[in-house]
C-alpha cells in the first residue's frame, strides 16, 4: 500500500495516477473529498486529513508500506514557519507511529541550509526530524525552481504590461515543472532503490534566467518585446499582499530572493541525466502559462 500526501497537488496528484496507472494499491490523503475524486475514480482509497493532524495522519499510514509526504504549501498564513513546523512534526510522528519503510519526500534545494532561505527553512527542518526516523529508507528529493512560480507573470503581464519578480534579471535558475518532480518520485517508489537517507536534487531540463523565460512567455503571447523588471523589495511585498498571501509569507519568499540572488541558495550536485528532467520551459509555457493567460484574457 502506498499513501500519498497533497494528492490533489502540484506534485502529490502527478504521484498518484502514476501509482495507479501502474495498478498499484493508492491511499490518497487530503483536506477535500472532492478534490480527490479523480483518483477514486482510478480505485485509490480516499482519506481526509489535516497535514498538521499527527493523529489522523497516523491512521493514513496504517498498513502502508511507502509513502510519498510533503508539507502543502499555506501562504495565506501570519506564522508560515510555525505551520511547517507543525506538519513536520505531524508527518514525523505518523511516519513513526505508522511503521511506514520507504518515504520519499517533497524538499528543496536550498534545504541544506539552516537560516535566510526564507520558506524552505520548513523543509530543512522536516529534513531534520525524518532523518531520526529508525529503519525507514528516506529519500530527499531536492528540487530546483518551480516553472508554476512563473505562473503569477499571467496577472502581472495582463495588469502592467511587463512582466516582474524580486529575482535578478540575468540569475540562471534551474527550472523544474511539477509534473516533472511527480514522475520521479512515483518511479522512487516503484523501484524502491533508495536505502538510508539520501538526498536527490531534480535540476530540470536546464538553468534559465528571467530575461529568457520573458523571451520564451513574449513569442508564445504575441508579444515579442515583452520585459522583465526587479521592482523593490517593498514594490513586490505590496503586490504579494494584494494577490492574497500574508505579510508574513511574503516576507519569507522575499528573504528566499535575496538567497538565490546572492548564491547562497543553490544546488550542491553538478548537473548529470540522473538529476535533469525533461520538460523544456518552451513546453510548460505552451502548455500551462498559456492557456492560463488567454483565459485572464477572456476573463
Amino acid at each position: 500500500m502506498y499513501v500519498v500526501l497533497g494528492a490533489s497537488g502540484n506534485t502529490g496528484h502527478i504521484v498518484a495516477q502514476n501509482l495507479l496507472a501502474r495498478q498499484q494499491k493508492v491511499r490518497v490523503v487530503g483536506r477535500d473529498a472532492a478534490h480527490l475524486q479523480a483518483h477514486a475514480a482510478k480505485g485509490a482509497e480516499i482519506f481526509i486529513a489535516d497535514v498538521t493532524d499527527a493523529a489522523a495522519l497516523t491512521k493514513a499510514f496504517q498498513n502502508a508500506d511507502s509513502a510519498y509526504v510533503m508539507i502543502p504549501p499555506n501562504p495565506t498564513s501570519t506564522d508560515p514557519l510555525a505551520y511547517a513546523e507543525r506538519a513536520g512534526d505531524a508527518i514525523a510522528s505518523a511516519l513513526k507511529n505508522g511503521g511506514v519503510k520507504n518515504v520519499v519526500v517533497l524538499s528543496s534545494f536550498g534545504a541544506d541550509k539552516s537560516e535566510r532561505t526564507g520558506p524552505v527553512l520548513g523543509l530543512h527542518e522536516l529534513e531534520q526530524k525524518l532523518n531520526q526516523l529508525d529503519g525507514a529508507n528516506v529519500l530527499f528529493l531536492r528540487p530546483g525552481y518551480f516553472m508554476e512560480n512563473t505562473l503569477p507573470q499571467v496577472d502581472v503581464i495582463s495588469n502592467m504590461g511587463f512582466a516582474a519578480g524580486p529575482v535578478r534579471p540575468d540569475l540562471k535558475l534551474p527550472m523544474i515543472a511539477t509534473r516533472d518532480i511527480g514522475a520521479f518520485a512515483a518511479e522512487a517508489l516503484l523501484r524502491l532503490d533508495f536505502r538510508g537517507k539520501q538526498t536527490q536534487e531534480l535540476l530540470g531540463q536546464r538553468d534559465i534566467s528571467y530575461n529568457e523565460v520573458v523571451e520564451i512567455i513574449g513569442k508564445a503571447i504575441g508579444k515579442p518585446d515583452l520585459k522583465y523588471k526587479q521592482p523593490s523589495d517593498e514594490q513586490v511585498r505590496q503586490g504579494m499582499v494584494q494577490s492574497g498571501m500574508s505579510a508574513q509569507f511574503a516576507g519569507l519568499i522575499l528573504e528566499m530572493a535575496a538567497s538565490l540572488n546572492s548564491g547562497y541558495m543553490r544546488p550542491l550536485e553538478p548537473r548529470s541525466s540522473r538529476n535533469t528532467t525533461p520538460t523544456t520551459y518552451e513546453n510548460f509555457v505552451a502548455e500551462v502559462f498559456v492557456p492560463a493567460y488567454k483565459q485572464q484574457a477572456a476573463a
